[in-house]
């Protein structure tokens, strides 16, 4: 039974960031009207929205930055969109998580895997699907321990990731010979989606195929 057979989850997290009530009302309209033309995929017209916000106006600005961003990513203009990541980053002193996050997921799509890794790793300390991403970076890379240990730090923390990460924890698992414990780690990412989760129970039962399979030699 070959090991390549166990699926790897994968989950992309991207959203527009939440607005301040602190900010001024115009500045808020504009937050608000761009989120709402997002949420419609009116992505052109969101742009212009967020355009309305200034540099004057603080975070505001920095989320509004990153907002375009996603908007751009959301277009397929994935180097618009790494500009934009990257100046929000910047805006905000280099501690903006979500927006590394986002940022590592485009730099992933245009192949750049080192500033991919890089900004996972700025944003990991505050964003959990950072870690996640992460950890399928070093899986990819055969890094089956550092990514079990990614893997299995996401899934401590709270958050969409966390059965995707219980599934692929299970797959480094059975890549480092632990098959009893790989076994659990898909048990428990099928408990967690109430038995929809086709990856885990795909791994759950090849799994204990190969567990016998050993036991039997």
């Amino acid at each position: 039974m070959k090991l390549k057979n166990f699926l790897l989850a994968t989950i992309v997290l991207i959203t527009t960031a939440s607005i301040l009530n602190a900010q001024p009302a115009d500045v808020k309209s504009a937050l608000k009207r761009g989120d709402a033309l997002v949420a419609q995929e009116q992505y052109k017209a969101a742009i212009e929205e967020y355009n309305k916000v200034s540099t004057r106006d603080g975070d505001a600005y920095a989320r509004a930055t990153y907002n375009i961003g996603v908007c751009h990513y959301e277009l397929w203009q994935t180097d618009e969109a790494i500009a934009f990541y990257k100046r929000a980053i910047e805006l905000r002193g280099g501690k903006y998580p979500r927006a590394s996050y986002a940022l590592g997921v485009a730099s992933e799509d245009v192949g750049k895997l080192n500033e991919a890794k890089l900004a996972y790793q700025q944003a990991m300390n505050a964003f959990a699907p950072a870690i996640y991403r992460l950890g399928l970076l070093e899986a990819n890379a055969g890094e089956f321990k550092k990514a079990a240990a990614l893997f299995r730090d996401a899934a401590s923390r709270e958050g969409q990731h966390v059965a995707a990460s219980r599934n692929n924890l299970g797959v480094m698992l059975v890549r480092l010979g632990f098959l009893k414990e790989a076994e659990k780690e898909f048990e428990i990412a099928l408990k967690e989606t109430k038995g929809r989760f086709d990856d885990a129970a795909h791994n759950l039962k090849l799994c204990r195929s190969l567990a016998l399979v050993k036991a039997t030699d």
